[in-house]
């Protein structure tokens, strides 16, 4: 009995050493040397994998960092404070570069907005695109206040309010994810300090515009011609800010007989 239970130990610890040299062994041939900057980028970034980068999470972004096939601020929910470490570890220059936030050219609310009827369904903005009519607004373009920007944001940084996606820009990342989803293209990245912005994205003509929306670009290009700075161009008849050339004067904001440019 005792002899048995001997043996039987022996096996199993011999077993043991045998698997334990196999895994030894191919732990060598396999082993995969790791960058020690990937590593430290890696470890800089905030870990969110969103895919605002532009690559397939926070570990393909530092690869491609430490490759030098990605800038070092090329995550933007780090932000300038991670783009500083990274400019550390990769033994550069820190770029200074302006936070960007998600805005929605839109400002087609409940009561600015002509509705053609009260949808009742699922609460997914492609989904109502696809419904009679392009969705319950009568404009083609505006916000359908389906939400869908809002499932996908991480930071819980945008919300329907009256009708429409509203940015919390102190919470935005600029991720773009809510870019993406929005089957109408309303939404955009504009630097954090802008003043002013076009809350409209319709191309049609004025006429139209006035039939379902109280607040929509007719394209008068009166904002183009006041525009000190030059900073508004009117294409597809809908007015455009050029935020680079943008001084915030607020003159837009004021002469804009639709109201269809705001402040910020």
């Amino acid at each position: 009995m005792i002899t048995g239970i001997i043996i039987a130990t022996c096996v199993v610890a011999g077993v043991g050493i045998v698997i334990g040299l196999i895994l030894g062994v191919a732990d060598l041939k396999l082993h995969v040397e790791v960058d020690e900057k990937e590593a430290a980028i890696l470890e800089a970034l905030p870990g969110n994998n969103c895919g605002g980068c532009g690559f397939p999470g926070c570990s393909g972004c530092a690869a491609a960092i430490a490759k030098g096939e990605a800038a070092v601020n090329q995550c933007p929910v780090g932000g300038p404070s991670v783009a500083a470490t990274i400019s550390g570890i990769m033994g550069v220059e820190a770029i200074e570069t302006e936070k960007q936030v998600a805005f929605v050219h839109c400002n087609g609310t409940c009561e600015n907005a002509t509705q053609q009827y009260e949808y009742d369904g699922v609460s997914d903005c492609r989904l109502q695109a696809q419904a009679p009519g392009g969705g319950s607004k009568k404009c083609p373009f505006g916000c359908l206040g389906g939400g869908t920007c809002v499932s996908v944001c991480q930071f819980d940084a945008i919300h329907i309010v009256n009708g429409v996606a509203v940015v919390d820009k102190d919470a935005c990342k600029a991720c773009g994810k809510c870019i993406e989803i929005c089957p109408h293209h309303l939404i955009d990245l504009v630097p954090y300090s802008a003043k002013e912005a076009v809350v409209c994205k319709s191309q049609d003509m004025g006429k139209a515009v006035n039939g379902y929306c109280k607040v929509g670009c007719i394209a008068c290009h009166i904002c183009e011609k006041n525009c000190p700075a030059g900073a508004i161009t009117v294409e597809n008849n809908v007015a455009t800010i050029d935020q680079s050339k943008c001084t915030h004067c607020g003159t837009c904001v004021e002469k804009c007989p639709k109201k269809a440019i705001k402040a910020l």
